[in-house]
């Protein structure tokens, strides 16, 4: 996915694309694509998808991106077909197949081996993946034919979904945490099933509160005149609607943007029950503040805060 080498006068672009990324696109190409095509000054992505994988991948630009973070502790919802009966070097289509098994495998097999998959889990991270062990990623050890010892981690899927089974390509939908491989999952059963397997296809439809039915192509993008790509994104408050929502006035908004805690219980706000993460408007505007820790005694203290000088309506 080759940018234009055309020189653009890059631009304040605040806000978040929803990107519906297509197959056989790395994650960091199709930000520097949407980059380019938004002529934005500032922009990343919040974790990313293998090349043969498609589906969501929400980019972030300008202020957004200082709210990334939370997307990428976010849990996220696949949809996957796990081929069973094959092994690959890289536990997808794009590995060199290592093992071939015969697939003679019942529903109930399977209804029993996902039940073992399901909850807190330990996972070993495939070599194929972006992890760093001494300033180097797996995967350049894995194309260099060295197999490292890896520590099992502690994700959890909280839900493991049977969708089909028309041998030997099993469908799944999976949602789980942060962390989490999808492609080693899909080795796992298929040895849990005695058959080995890879994935034939994966699609991410949801991160966070963020869902694929809201995500345009690179194609829609390009398709869109120049001056109209911006609507196209989601608000920087897209990224925090999990967090109530906190409205202050004119006076406490200045305050909360100089970094100042605020003793709310006696201003006339109306503070939220729980306390923890919250996002804060000024309430004459809407206008996104940022977020902030809202503390015992209604004590509001600022998290990450917008940037003054930008506009950055709710």
């Amino acid at each position: 996915m080759a940018t234009n080498h055309i020189k653009k006068k890059r631009v304040p672009v605040h806000g978040v694309l929803l990107l519906d990324k297509q197959v056989g696109v790395s994650s960091n190409d199709a930000l520097i694509k949407a980059k380019w095509l938004l002529s934005a000054l500032k922009a990343g992505h919040t974790g990313t998808l293998d090349p043969f994988a498609t589906g969501l991948l929400p980019l972030c630009f300008g202020e957004a991106t200082k709210f990334a973070q939370d997307l990428l502790d976010a849990d996220k919802t696949y949809e996957t077909v796990v081929h069973l009966g094959i092994t690959t070097n890289t536990g997808d289509t794009e590995g060199e197949v290592l093992e071939t098994k015969p697939v003679d495998i019942t529903r109930e097999q399977i209804d029993a081996v996902l039940a073992q998959f399901r909850g807190d889990i330990m996972q070993v991270p495939p070599m194929y993946s972006a992890l760093k062990r001494d300033g180097k990623p797996l995967y350049e050890y894995a194309r260099a034919g060295i197999t490292l010892e890896r520590e099992a981690r502690p994700v959890t899927i909280h839900l493991l979904e049977f969708v089909t089974y028309q041998a030997p390509f099993l469908t799944l939908r999976v949602q789980c945490s942060k962390g989490t491989y999808i492609r080693a999952l899909g080795e796992d059963i298929g040895a849990a099933l005695g058959c080995g397997a890879h994935l034939n296809a994966l699609r991410r439809v949801q991160v966070g509160d963020l869902f694929i039915d809201r995500a345009i192509t690179i194609e829609q993008l390009i398709a869109t005149e120049e001056g109209a790509r911006s609507a196209l994104l989601a608000p920087v408050d897209a990224l925090l609607t999990s967090f109530p929502a906190l409205y202050l006035s004119e006076e406490l908004a200045r305050r909360f943007l100089h970094g100042q805690r605020l003793a709310l219980g006696k201003e006339n706000v109306v503070v939220p029950e729980q306390e923890g993460r919250v996002r804060v408007y000024r309430d004459a505007d809407k206008a996104l503040l940022g977020t902030g820790l809202l503390q015992e005694y209604s004590i509001l203290a600022p998290e990450r805060l917008i940037s003054t000088n930008q506009n950055v309506p709710a």
